[in-house]
């Protein structure tokens, strides 16, 4: 039997944010193996496709090593028996989040008992990073510089263009 520990990450990743990003680093360094799971769901007002999103966390995730992508649709209890992991890991900014992620934890665990999840709290530099401020940003022709990671930025700049 293996003894690598291998970590979940899910979210729609609409756009990958660098508060993302950073989490992503945290748990590669605790885990042997975190794999990012892009939700399907479009059911959050979803700004680019699942192709377009699977794409952009692929190239920011590429130079870290033990982290792959992968997309999924469907409830996450079941990706987490698939993927056979050990834990799913959850960002948490603010007492919100965390009083969000909680709940949704304690509801997985009822419907299986094995899961189990490890909340990581971003560095300060991005604690207040969310995809949803990221795209309002985007949307009232802000700057995202410093929001995103480059490929997500160039991404973002072609919506614009594609907007004139």
């Amino acid at each position: 039997m293996s003894t690598a520990k291998t970590a979940l990450y899910p979210g729609t990743f609409d756009p990958c944010t660098n508060g993302h990003v950073d989490v992503i680093q945290r748990a590669a360094r605790l885990f042997d193996r975190v794999v990012v799971a892009v939700a399907a769901s479009t059911s959050k007002g979803i700004m680019f496709s699942l192709d377009d999103r699977l794409q952009m966390v692929q190239e920011v995730v590429a130079p870290i090593d033990g982290v792959e992508v992968v997309s999924f649709d469907g409830m996450l209890i079941h990706e987490f028996e698939r993927l056979n992991v050990n834990v799913v890991i959850r960002g948490v900014r603010l007492f919100q989040d965390f009083e969000y992620e909680y709940t949704m934890a304690l509801m997985n665990r009822r419907l299986l008992p094995k899961f189990d999840v490890v909340f990581l709290m971003p560095s300060e530099n991005v604690l207040s990073i969310s995809s949803t401020l990221v795209k309002d940003v985007h949307r009232h022709g802000g700057d995202a510089s410093t929001l995103v990671p480059a490929p997500v930025l160039a991404r973002l700049q072609q919506l614009s263009a594609g907007d004139e």
